[in-house]
């Protein structure tokens, strides 16, 4: 297959010189683990201190990884990109929220999502996080099968309504629906409440998405078991494929707590888990729809081949390709190019709520080899093809 992740002219071509010069500073500091370290506690510190800096935030890393602060403000991103065939999946990337009130107004911004992506090609999808709509230690509790009381019996109902309500719209406005994964330890009553989502919404086609977290060794035996269960009842599968965002916690829960780490042993397992994974799905394609997350070249070229060997099409929309705004555009752009569908999940919500999406992302960056470096290698090589 032709190596297409190297054409730097189509990946940037949205990008002024300006803006590929603040990538190539913005990577340069993720590259530096020091630099990460200390500009997430002097960030944190600025912004629990009310220091006047969302200016300076917005205007460099925000802007970067984020497309604005509300849906309408997002709109000129996604209308650029959509230009060059890229989609977006609005993420409402506000992280941490423990209350009824959020959990509702989260709820109502998915449902407003939706409704936004009905009347625009350039959104496939909507998306919302299970921590989002619940208390991440109500479904650690749901999820280990432990007793609750009045007042969780309740909570968890209205978990389960928020769920209902934003499926039960996206399949009325035939929208699908990707629901993110979050830790090991909660993500039990999260699988359960998004199969029971499925078997409900997905009689026809896959509206409703689970997540799964490849770098978990469990996953591939996960998804064959919920095939068997689908087959039975007569529900498609959608699933978004991606190898994960918690590996450092995961291992250091299980470490501290004496179990076995739900990760991978090495990389190589996770790619190849993703790669099974993937493998997987595209063989039983007339049952299944995919998002393939994944900001990995080689992994990309596998699905690409896959596809080709079953006589699908570039377009087919039961696969979809997916990167971070902000990051692997070589893949996003020249994907798009092809012919093939590729969306972007681009975070937006208040500077300062979204803070914790952001510090995490510039951790994960530091923590994965070589994909920093790459994104510096590509920049480079498009500013100098620029001043030839």
């Amino acid at each position: 297959m032709d190596k297409i992740f190297d054409n730097t002219q189509v990946a940037f071509s949205l990008k002024s010189d300006t803006e590929l010069d603040r990538a190539y500073f913005l990577f340069k500091m993720i590259d530096s683990e020091p630099l990460v370290r200390i500009g997430t506690a002097v960030t944190n510190f600025a912004l629990k201190a009310h220091l006047p800096v969302e200016g300076l935030i917005r205007a460099s890393v925000f802007d970067h990884f984020c497309g604005g602060i509300s849906e309408e403000d997002c709109l000129p991103v996604m209308e650029k990109m959509f230009t060059k065939g890229v989609c977006s999946v609005l993420d409402y990337s506000v992280e941490g929220k423990e209350e009824e009130i959020e959990f509702d107004a989260a709820m109502k911004k998915t449902l407003k999502i939706i409704e936004f992506a009905k009347e625009k090609d350039a959104i496939p999808f909507a998306v919302f996080k299970p921590t989002g709509f619940g208390r991440f230690d109500l479904y650690t509790k749901v999820g280990e099968k432990q007793a609750l009381n009045f007042e969780e019996h309740a909570e968890w109902d209205r978990v389960v309504a928020r769920y209902e309500a934003v499926c039960k719209l996206a399949q009325e406005r035939n929208v699908p629906l990707l629901i993110d994964a979050e830790e090991s330890w909660m993500q039990d009553a999260a699988d359960e409440l998004v199969t029971q989502m499925m078997r409900k919404h997905n009689k026809e086609k896959a509206i409703v998405f689970n997540t799964l977290q490849m770098y978990r060794w469990d996953r591939l035996d996960y998804l064959k078991k919920l095939h068997e269960q689908a087959k039975s009842e007569g529900f498609y599968i959608g699933m978004k494929l991606v190898r994960g965002a918690y590996m450092e916690k995961e291992n250091k829960r299980a470490e501290e707590n004496g179990y076995k780490t739900p990760i991978c042993a090495t990389k190589a397992a996770s790619d190849e888990n993703y790669d099974a994974a993937v493998a997987y799905m595209v063989e039983h394609i007339d049952k299944m729809a995919i998002f393939a997350g994944t900001h990995n070249e080689l992994s990309s070229y596998k699905l690409m081949e896959l596809m080709k060997s079953k006589g699908l099409s570039s377009n087919d929309q039961r696969i979809w390709f997916g990167q971070l705004y902000g990051m692997s555009d070589n893949i996003s752009y020249n994907l798009a190019a092809n012919g093939y569908n590729v969306a972007k999940y681009l975070p937006f919500g208040p500077v300062r709520d979204v803070m914790p999406y952001l510090i995490r992302r510039a951790e994960e960056n530091t923590s994965v080899a070589g994909q920093t470096s790459r994104e510096l290698m590509l920049i480079k090589k498009e500013r100098e093809r620029r001043k030839v």
